[in-house]
């Protein structure tokens, strides 16, 4: 089977419970989405193309007059994404536009250039208060408890490098 990121977590979602994808791109935008986003635009085509593999089922359960369909993951998903779970290889993807602006901010003027490096931290502090509201509401098992205490410690670890980088550029000047 070929596999992409959307497939893991589409499998990794109904090994905790059945859900339509509209559910899962809720619950992806309130967990995931801080580490391994998923578009609408990736996970139906992809929840389409595991069904047609086997990994999942769907049914229609509609609501009222909308049609609706839920998934769950068949014992061959279940595998699939077991078999993944137990395999060693890191891949590390990083896409941060932030960082890309700060790359090349050598071509503005200093003081805008700094500007960047604080609308970093502000989005960190933003993104943090997110996590902590998230924390505080979470029941959360062990392993999606330690990504979250994983971003929490990654936001605060962002807002003090940008404070200190902000520092040293303005000594450096």
């Amino acid at each position: 089977m070929e596999a992409n990121g959307t497939t893991w977590v589409v499998l990794g979602l109904l090994a905790l419970r059945r859900m339509s994808g509209y559910e899962m791109k809720q619950v992806v935008d309130h967990s995931t989405r801080f580490f391994w986003a998923a578009s609408y635009g990736q996970l139906y085509p992809e929840l389409r193309r595991l069904e047609g593999l086997g990994l999942v089922a769907g049914e229609s359960e509609p609501r009222g007059a909308r049609p609706r369909r839920v998934f769950s993951l068949t014992e061959e998903g279940r595998h699939a994404l077991h078999t993944w779970l137990r395999g060693s290889r890191v891949r590390m993807e990083t896409r941060d536009e932030s960082l890309l602006r700060l790359f090349f901010a050598d071509a503005l003027p200093h003081e805008e250039a700094l500007d960047l490096v604080r609308a970093r931290a502000d989005h960190f502090r933003g993104a943090l208060a997110q996590l902590e509201g998230i924390a505080s509401e979470a029941d959360d098992p062990p392993f999606v408890g330690l990504t979250l205490r994983y971003g929490l410690d990654y936001c605060r670890w962002e807002i003090d490098w940008c404070t200190a980088q902000e520092r040293q550029l303005r000594e450096d000047r």
